[in-house]
């Protein structure tokens, strides 16, 4: 089961949260100081054969999409993380908001993993929380907002994104597991989870009912 408590530490930090969406999409809290967000978009899409990042997406990019979505959230800091035709990318970015930085990752070949590390040692230090999204996984702002919330309402050092059972994206962690978690946050983000056997208990299983969380490019 995903929540399980750790040897290391109480049920309190991992206590489920159900949320809820009624209505028209609610409105979003103010920036919260310390709350940051890393987007990756750093990856070839070998696989897909066409650059992810520049699909079509309600009517622009899924760069641009995900972007607008993230600074719309209550979100401090956002830092995009390049790496495959990065100055291409780039000109998709907004230019005059001080809370977006692009980050490039010399590593990005390498994996998941390195482009998660790079973005978290870009952010301003002193963060409290931080969102990592995959650019082929676009989530409404009212999405990001609700799990940042749900996080901070439960205390969990890790909290996951799922709908009808099925774990979701993205995940928000706290400072507490730092840069050095990259890869286990990377396993998450590709739906694999081998290196998380120690910090499982910490997971608040978040449902936002909305299957959007669950989009996930291929």
């Amino acid at each position: 089961p995903l929540l399980r408590t750790s040897p290391r530490f109480s049920r309190r930090a991992v206590a489920p949260v159900l949320l809820l969406r009624t209505g028209p999409s609610p409105p979003l809290s103010p920036p919260l100081s310390g709350a940051a967000a890393v987007l990756l978009a750093a990856g070839e899409s070998t696989r897909m054969g066409e650059l992810k990042a520049l699909l079509p997406w309600e009517g622009r990019t899924l760069l641009e999409y995900q972007v607008a979505q993230l600074l719309q959230a209550p979100l401090a800091e956002v830092a995009v993380v390049l790496g495959h035709r990065a100055p291409e990318l780039r000109s998709f970015l907004p230019r005059h908001d001080p809370r977006l930085r692009a980050v490039y990752n010399r590593r990005y070949r390498r994996g998941k993993s390195t482009s998660v590390i790079a973005g978290l040692e870009a952010l301003t230090p002193g963060w409290q929380a931080v969102l990592v999204l995959g650019v082929d996984q676009p989530r409404p702002a009212w999405v990001l907002a609700r799990l940042i919330d749900a996080h901070r309402a439960a205390g969990a050092l890790l909290t996951v994104a799922s709908h009808a059972d099925h774990r979701g994206h993205p995940v928000v962690f706290a400072a507490a597991l730092g840069p050095a978690q990259g890869p286990a946050v990377s396993d998450i983000l590709i739906g694999e989870s081998p290196s998380l056997r120690e910090v499982i208990g910490l997971v608040a299983d978040v449902a936002p009912l909305d299957s959007a969380v669950l989009i996930h490019g291929e």
